[in-house]
């Protein structure tokens, strides 16, 4: 007996078919409240097709969502069903693209993102309808008011970690029912912030910044002449009253539209990245950002941030330099060039005139004046084995040279430790430094003053 060769195209076939006869079953067992049935079957169709949801078609991916968000939802895992019904109005408001792949599979991509992700090269454009969202509307509508009256209270009682789930639960079944309202994904990202739930926060940002999301609302509304109370109204009614003029029931009409959030997202997305330790990531996001705000000065400092953590100093300097010029007035900006500068023998002069910059704008600045101290010293350790090293060859001349420069190292270094301890009087590194400094320069009364001080600071300590 021959045996019988099947083709891939006739495997793939027999696979599609399994998968619908599987998925159609399961949606016949949640319409008749039949939730072990649509398990196994959705089981079944799962197993079959793994994470390969590009080889099953809209409308048989579509059932696939709907029987799988309707069984979880039965099953009291609102949060998750409304996540997989949600899906449904993805499949009609992205493209569809479709081909075959290498192994002559038909394949259907949700989104140009995932066509591009797949290598595939001429895939066709296409559109899909979704046709069962009529089917859920009265499921999910008492189940979003119940979420929203949750989300809201946790809010309010500053509760962030159980808001945020609640807001992503409206957000996905008002998108299940036609509504993509990214006003409540907003709330969802931003509690999750609040909880410090960096991961969750991080993935709804990114979604928000992807979709174009910029949170301006137009609102309309006009007084009531009868009650003399302003009523908010949709649009298309707020254009006819407005049209019937002295006959309308209304007068005063309005519209209002909210700031843009736009720049809030990129920004707190960036710290959240930072703070998530994703630097690569986070400079990326910051590069997009800056490309449609390019004076913002919040992601300019996040990008030095990223620059500084991940160890891309040569860009953190650039970075800073950059910043300085839009704001030659920042003084931390100034102090953190100084302490780059401060790392090269070559640029210790310039660390010096960045330091004395930060201290003029900000003469309370206790660091930079301590840095400024210590970059004017010099490695005074150093100077004193040099020093010695002189003395001990006999070299008398350089060893004179060597100690008249230290002198006039401690002299320079001496006014700037008395502004360090001037705005840091509590530090006993200071006190120290300065006792020692008044003792080099023959002050014999400050150095006494300091010695006394510095006994004070350590018998205080114990």
């Amino acid at each position: 007996m021959k045996k019988i060769l099947l083709s891939i195209a006739v495997v793939s076939s027999a696979f599609a078919f399994a998968q619908k006869k599987e998925i159609a079953a399961a949606v016949k067992a949640v319409d008749a409240g039949d939730v072990a049935t649509t398990n196994s079957q959705i089981a079944a169709a799962e197993t079959a097709m793994g994470d390969k949801t590009y080889l099953v078609e809209p409308a048989v991916l579509e059932q696939y969502y709907y029987a799988k968000g309707m069984s979880l939802i039965k099953s009291g895992k609102n949060a998750e069903g409304a996540a997989y019904l949600a899906k449904m109005s993805d499949l009609g408001k992205n493209k569809i693209y479709t081909g075959r792949d290498s192994s002559k599979n038909k394949v259907y991509f949700v989104g140009k993102s995932e066509a591009d992700k797949s290598g595939i090269q001429g895939l066709k454009e296409e559109t899909y309808t979704p046709s069962m969202v009529s089917k859920i509307g009265g499921t999910i509508n008492p189940l979003i008011e119940k979420a929203n009256k949750t989300a809201m209270e946790a809010y309010t009682a500053k509760n962030y970690a159980v808001a945020a789930p609640k807001f992503k639960e409206v957000y996905d079944l008002l998108k299940a029912g036609g509504n993509d309202n990214k006003q409540y994904l907003y709330y969802a990202g931003l509690n999750y912030a609040l909880a410090e739930q960096k991961a969750p926060a991080i993935q709804v940002y990114n979604e928000l910044i992807d979709s174009g999301y910029t949170g301006i609302q137009t609102t309309y509304s006009a007084k009531n002449k009868k009650s003399g109370e302003l009523e908010a109204l949709d649009k298309v009614s707020w254009d006819l009253n407005k049209k019937l003029g002295a006959t309308s029931e209304y007068t005063d009409f309005k519209i209002e539209t909210s700031p843009s959030i736009e720049k809030e997202l990129y920004e707190t997305n960036a710290a959240l990245l930072i703070e998530n330790n994703q630097y690569d990531d986070a400079l990326v996001l910051i590069e997009k950002g800056l490309k449609k705000f390019p004076s913002n000065a919040k992601l300019s400092e996040l990008q030095g941030t990223a620059y500084y953590k991940s160890g891309k100093m040569d860009q953190f300097v650039a970075n800073l330099k950059t910043q300085i010029e839009k704001n030659p007035n920042d003084a931390t900006n100034w102090y953190n060039l100084g302490v780059l500068q401060s790392k090269d023998p070559n640029t210790e002069k310039d660390a010096i005139a960045s330091y004395k910059r930060a201290v003029e704008i900000k003469p309370d600045m206790a660091q930079a004046w301590q840095n400024l101290t210590y970059v004017t010293m010099g490695d005074d350790a150093k100077a004193i084995d040099d020093y010695n090293a002189a003395k001990k060859a006999g070299k008398t001349d350089l060893a004179n040279k060597i100690i008249e420069a230290r002198r006039a190292r401690l002299a320079a270094a001496l006014p700037y430790a008395e502004k360090w301890y001037e705005t840091d009087q509590q530090n006993i590194d200071a006190v120290s430094l300065l006792k020692g400094l008044y003792m080099s320069n023959k002050k014999e009364a400050k150095f006494q003053e300091f010695k006394a001080k510095e006994a004070a600071m350590q018998a205080g300590k114990k």
